[in-house]
């Protein structure tokens, strides 16, 4: 096995459940992302050296930390006796939307299988990025498959045969926008029905089904519609995102085709057919919000084909 001195790789955000799809949609976007950098060290496993862009609130405890988690599930899985020492740097806002927790577990799973001279394929890497999100957010993979492979994923299961890539509409444009209200996962699954109706069953997976088929007919209007045909999460999320009902009109009122919660929120992500269209809902969102008061980042973006990468090597 080949060991390098330095290793640096990159994860990016992520939209989960695609509206209607839960748990089992997502895809990633171009940008923001977390970094992560590893290095050898002395002491068995890995360990947080530093941890920026966080305001100090992630853990430095092994155990609860996502990277440190994946890490060590990499260096597990290669038997390697070595420690890492981990600096993250946090591009991702905290309980956002965005798949935080799984862009800092896939870019250390990553990091560190670099490290180790690449020994591992990325579908390889997929149970170690998953033990890293299930640290925090269980052991589902509608964040980590689209942050880990990139493009759009329909997850069925965690293992490596249970996910599969969808098509990307050539004209499919994205406009986000984060409020200044962190939403926990685990307060967004808490308010989630035990139960459904057959009736909502039925209609919940013709939703899903709709978002297949326009993704293969590189259909963006159909997709935005199917997308906000969610009729069991979003009702029963949509009193912890701020203006959602608001947001929906300016997001139309601007050109988009659609606007659903964005994973467990509060991000929001309106569904464009233009660049020039998402760079404007993006800011008649913003303003929006800051009209009423509330602290709001937006960004206009596309679905990154590629997902994670490592940036550097250091032999």
């Amino acid at each position: 096995m080949t060991m390098n001195t330095r290793a640096e790789a990159f994860a990016p955000a992520t939209v989960a459940n695609l509206g209607v799809g839960f748990d089992i949609l997502g895809l990633a976007i171009s940008e923001p992302g977390d970094t992560v950098r590893v290095e050898w060290t002395d002491a068995p496993g890995a360990h947080v050296a530093r941890i920026e862009g966080d305001g100090g609130l992630l853990p430095l405890d092994p155990e609860k930390n996502t990277a440190c988690v994946a890490a060590n599930s990499v260096l597990n899985l290669l038997d390697v006796k070595q420690g890492v020492s981990i600096t993250l740097l946090k591009g991702l806002p905290l309980a956002s939307g965005l798949g935080s927790s799984s862009a800092s577990a896939v870019a250390a799973a990553l990091a560190v299988n670099a490290l180790c001279g690449s020994p591992l394929s990325t579908m390889e890497l997929l149970p170690a990025a998953l033990d890293g999100e299930a640290a925090v957010s269980g052991r589902h993979a509608d964040n980590v498959a689209p942050c880990l492979f990139g493009g759009i994923t329909l997850v069925t299961g965690i293992e490596a045969d249970d996910i599969h890539r969808l098509p990307i509409p050539e004209a499919l444009y994205l406009a986000l926008v984060t409020p200044d209200v962190p939403v926990p996962t685990a307060l967004a699954r808490s308010v989630l029905p035990d139960s459904i109706s057959l009736r909502d069953m039925v209609a919940q997976t013709g939703g899903v089904a709709r978002v297949v088929d326009a993704l293969y007919r590189g259909d963006v209007a159909a997709l935005a519609c199917a997308m906000e045909s969610d009729r069991v999460v979003e009702p029963a999320r949509a009193h912890l995102m701020p203006m959602l009902v608001e947001m929906r009109a300016v997001a139309r009122s601007a050109g988009a085709l659609g606007l659903v919660i964005s994973g467990a929120g509060p991000t929001l992500c309106a569904i464009c057919d233009a660049a020039k269209t998402a760079e404007r809902v993006a800011g008649a969102m913003q303003a929006a919000y800051e009209q009423a008061g509330i602290a709001a980042v937006s960004r206009h973006t596309r679905v990154s084909e590629t997902g994670a990468k490592v940036l550097q090597i250091d032999a």
